[in-house]
């Protein structure tokens, strides 16, 4: 018997061959319970150059409750925010971008909308990402490569700090 698990973002769907059993596969049960337990809520602009990571994290959003507007340059994701600025919540952007770099544009987003969340992602270690001006309030660093549950906890973390410092 071949037994091939097929993984969507947020689910797992076992597909078995010739004779099989149609019990879960235990991974599935993992994935299914990852983006449970927080169903978010807004709109976050995304900002990635590769493609396939843009498409994923895309998706991981998505499935945990948020609108996406995906872009994979800072020109891109500056129309995108003019466009949309009365809805988008958090700027969750590559640090290494072509042309203008995630740090760059969070600061010319933040010069239209001073109170806008932003969680930088990078491959490159934090002491060199933290070292290069990503510090303040609503700011935050996630390292890549980061799994669905590290992402939406971040996002929801960094967005109920936002909403907590709004309130005082």
């Amino acid at each position: 018997m071949r037994v091939h698990v097929r993984f969507v973002i947020g689910r797992a769907e076992q597909v078995n061959h010739a004779q099989s059993s149609t019990a879960p596969a235990p991974e599935a049960a993992a994935i299914i319970d990852n983006t449970a337990s927080h169903r978010g809520r807004g709109t976050i602009l995304l900002v990635e150059d590769e493609q396939f990571l843009r498409e994923v994290t895309c998706e991981i959003l998505e499935s945990a409750g948020y609108r996406v507007l995906k872009t994979g340059n800072a020109v891109e994701a500056l129309s995108a925010f003019k466009e949309f600025k009365p809805i988008v919540r958090l700027l969750l952007t590559d640090v290494v971008l072509p042309g203008q770099n995630g740090c760059d544009l969070a600061n010319d987003l933040r010069a239209i909308c001073p109170n806008l969340s932003i969680i930088f992602v990078s491959g490159y270690p934090e002491n060199a990402v933290t070292r290069s001006g990503i510090q303040g309030d609503g700011m935050a660093y996630l390292p890549k490569p980061f799994s669905t549950q590290s992402l939406t906890r971040k996002v929801k973390e960094v967005l109920q700090q936002t909403e907590t410092a709004g309130a005082q």
